[in-house]
């Protein structure tokens, strides 16, 4: 299997094919992360702190919701953020 020459990159590194699709959907990436990151944070939280404080299920539901709406908030403001970036 032949392998491919690696390009040079705008700041002078060598990037493969790979390597450059992955490093354009960083950004993307990171911002599903912040989405992702913020619900598990508020589910997480609200379980163990109805465990432990023993108000099931209303801190899981608060925490949730809050978890969520904070992911989604982050999400929403990295969308916007690359969306001015592109331009």
């Amino acid at each position: 299997m032949a392998e491919q020459e690696p390009r040079k990159h705008s700041d002078g590194s060598e990037l493969g094919e790979t390597a450059r699709q992955m490093r354009a959907a960083e950004p993307y990436i990171s911002a599903v992360w912040k989405l992702v990151g913020g619900a598990v944070v508020g589910v997480l939280g609200g379980y163990f702190l109805d465990k432990k404080l023993g108000t099931t299920p209303w801190l899981l539901v608060g925490l949730s919701l809050v978890g969520i709406s904070v992911g989604f908030y982050g999400f929403l403001h990295e969308m916007a953020r690359l969306g001015k970036r592109k331009r």
